[in-house]
Parts: C-alpha cells; structure tokens; sequence
C-alpha cells in the first residue's frame, strides 16, 4: 500500500464560523456593491436631471407666474392677487441651478479626498465632464464590481491595507462615475492583493476573530440594508425607480411632459392677454385622410414657442448644403429623415458632442419642442445652433427631399 497523507484535523466549530464568515462576506459584498451603484445612479441621474430638465422647470415657473399675474390683473380679487404674488416670489427665490450643480461637484470631489484644489490654469488639463448617461455601461458596471469586491478595505483588518485599499477605490469610483471603462481596466491590471492582517488558520487567535468578523459582519449587512432603503427613498431614488432598466428615456419622457404642461400654460397666457389660443383654423388642423399630423400640426407633448430666445428658422429657409442634427428617436428617424443628416438621439447629445461638426447646425426634431431644448443646450454652450421651427413636419409640409431606413416611402412619424 502507498503511504497516504494523514487528515488534517479541523475544529468543527471552527469551521463553521469560517463558513458563516464566509457567507456573510459574500452577502455584504454583494449588497454593498449594489448599493454604491445605486448611489452613482442616483448621483448621476441628478446630475442630467438639471442639464437637461432644469430649464423646462425654470420656463414652467415663469409661465405660471405670469397666468397667475394675468388672472389677477383681471379680476383685481385679493386672493387672485395673493396667488399672483405667491407664485412670482417663488420664481424670484429660485436657488441658482448652475452653482448648485457646481456645488455638488465641488462636494463629491471634496468626499473623493481631492480638495478643492487650485484655481484652473490655461496649462491645467480640465476638469472631468458630467456623466453622459445615468447608468455606466456594462463593460464598466462589470469591472467596477470586480474590483470592489477584490479590493474593498472592509475585506482586510490591518489599517495601512485598508487606507491603500481605500485611496485605490477612490479612483476606482471616480472611473466608474464617468463611465470609463479604459480607466477600470487599467486599475484592474494594477491592483494586486495584498496579505491579509487575519490570524493564520491555525492561530489560537483565529477563532475569537472569526466571531468578531462575523458580529462585525451581521452590523455591517442591516447598516448597508439601511442606506439602500434611504437612497430608494430619496426623491430622485424614487424617480430613478420608475424606470430602473432604461432612465435615459425616463428623461426624454419627463421633458415631453413639461413641454406638454408649459404648452398648455402658454395657451392660457395667450388667452387671459387677449391673443389666439390655438393657430388659425387649416393652418393646424388634423388632415381627415391621414392618421398623421398634418405639416402645420404641433402634437400636444411640443411646442415651438417654450424657446423664443433661441436662433429659430424655417423649414424652407435652410440651405441645402446645410449641416443638419436630428435628435428623434431610433424609429422616428427610420420612418423618414434627411438623407445626409447626423443623428444624434436627444437622451445622447451631450455624451456625443464631439461628433458634432463646428459649422452652423441646423437642428431637426419632429415638431421642434425637442430640437429646441438641443439648440439652447448647444447655445449655452458656446456652439452656433438654429432651431427647425416645425420640425420634419414642417419640412415635409415644405416639399424639402426624405429617405426612410428601410427603403419604402419616407414619411414623418
């Protein structure tokens, strides 16, 4: 007979702490990791929540202040002029929205241990933009999470490892905030794991800390249990949980919204100060032998007057060597569009602005509401950008050329 090893003996209690520990480490690993990306989510969908809702907000205030002050003008009522009152202080008080997201940079920069730093130089590289998107990539949700269940400070009890661990997951999720899934690949190939400071498994010591870990552990998962309920219940958490697979179009859809109740207040504005509420009659009328708008209708969801500030033309005033944005949606661009346009879903535009060419931009959407919020976003911006007032309803009302994706008959959906 060979000679065999003998069994090493193991203490079953031992064991099975290190089972439990094991267990939970695992447990807590997980829930913390999702509750990071929770907050990143958050943090991020606040973020574009103000650059691209922040002026639908502003311009809703403002309309509701003058159709208050347009009704107390009229009536002379104490309450309507109370109402009146009320609602202009409220546009009056509006926290600047431009400083508040630089504050919220500076702090999550201050929470990273970055500091707020020198005053920017002409030789300074510049500072990181804003998120593109809510949701980081899945190349990048996938490596983030790697790296964090590696290199957690958490998994390690010697304090100079759990600052090295903690410093390196700084960057770690800074890279993820932005969605960089070049620089987590990069801190992947750098991370290397480093001795643990636990007792050895045949320490005498190994036990008691096994039990220590496993307390510390149990505190640990109801401590993370309860900031996931805090950030799910936070007002942007609940936003954010209407549409948890896609918040970028839950965007686009909150937009629509606005420009739908903005639309209707400027119709009562124009109403109360004595002019038409609606176009002429055939200027906007449903064609009754077509299941679409004809080329003067505006749907309800937009409106070509929210921006009258912005560089505006018509649809037959475009030169047909223009530079032309469409900014609709996958299907809508499908369904007809300008042969030669650059398309650039509105949810994207600001992850994509690089690809926009320096010339003049003529921006297309279907009736303009949407184009409208890209031009003043370009403008802001410094990006010389017109508005299509009518959208491709108007330039198919306007006999300017179509094509359509899948060669049939190009027609504006």
């Amino acid at each position: 007979m060979s000679a065999q090893s003998p069994v090493r003996w193991t203490d079953p209690e031992q064991q099975a702490l290190e089972e439990r520990v094991a267990a939970a480490e695992l447990a807590w690993l997980s829930m913390d990791v999702d509750v990071q990306t929770l907050r990143v989510e958050i943090d991020n969908f606040a973020l574009i929540h103000h650059q691209l809702l922040g002026p639908l907000y502003a311009r809703l205030d403002e309309l509701e202040a003058l159709v208050a002050e347009a009704v107390a003008a009229r009536t002379g009522r104490p309450e309507d002029l109370r109402r009146a009152a009320e609602a202009r202080q409220q546009v009056e008080e509006l926290p600047d929205l431009d400083a508040l997201f630089d504050s919220v940079q500076e702090k999550s920069r201050e929470r990273s241990g970055e500091g707020a730093g020198p005053e920017p130089s002409e030789t300074a590289p510049p500072p990181p933009a804003a998120p593109a998107r809510v949701r980081p990539g899945r190349e990048a949700q996938r490596l983030y999470r790697e790296l964090v269940r590696r290199a957690h400070p958490d998994l390690t009890t010697d304090p100079a490892e759990q600052r090295r661990r903690a410093d390196f997951l700084v960057r770690v999720n800074e890279a993820y905030a932005y969605g960089d899934a070049a620089a987590l690949e990069g801190l992947t190939a750098e991370w290397s794991t480093a001795p643990e400071a636990a007792p050895a498994l045949d320490s005498p010591d190994r036990p008691g800390w096994l039990r220590r870990r496993l307390d510390w552990l149990t505190a640990k998962i109801a401590e993370t249990a309860a900031e996931q309920v805090r950030l799910e219940q936070t007002p942007m958490g609940q936003l954010l949980a209407l549409a948890p697979q896609d918040p970028d179009r839950l965007l686009e859809q909150l937009a629509e919204e606005l420009l739908a109740k903005a639309a209707a207040q400027q119709a009562e504005l124009e109403r109360l100060l004595g002019a038409p509420a609606h176009p002429p009659v055939g200027e906007n009328d449903q064609d009754p032998t077509s299941s679409r708008p004809s080329a003067g209708r505006y749907p309800p969801q937009e409106s070509h007057t929210m921006f009258p500030q912005i560089p505006t033309t018509d649809a037959a005033s475009v030169p047909a060597d223009a530079a032309l944005l469409d900014v609709r949606e996958q299907d809508e661009w499908d369904a007809g569009h300008v042969e030669g346009a650059l398309h650039i879903p509105i949810g994207e535009v600001i992850a994509r602005i690089g690809e926009l060419p320096d010339e003049k931009l003529y921006v297309l959407c279907r009736v303009g509401g949407r184009s409208a919020q890209v031009v003043q976003y370009l403008v802001q911006q410094g990006r010389d950008a017109v508005n299509v007032d009518g959208g491709m309803y108007a330039w198919e009302g306007a006999g300017r050329p179509m094509v359509s994706g899948g060669g049939q008959a190009p027609f504006v959906l």
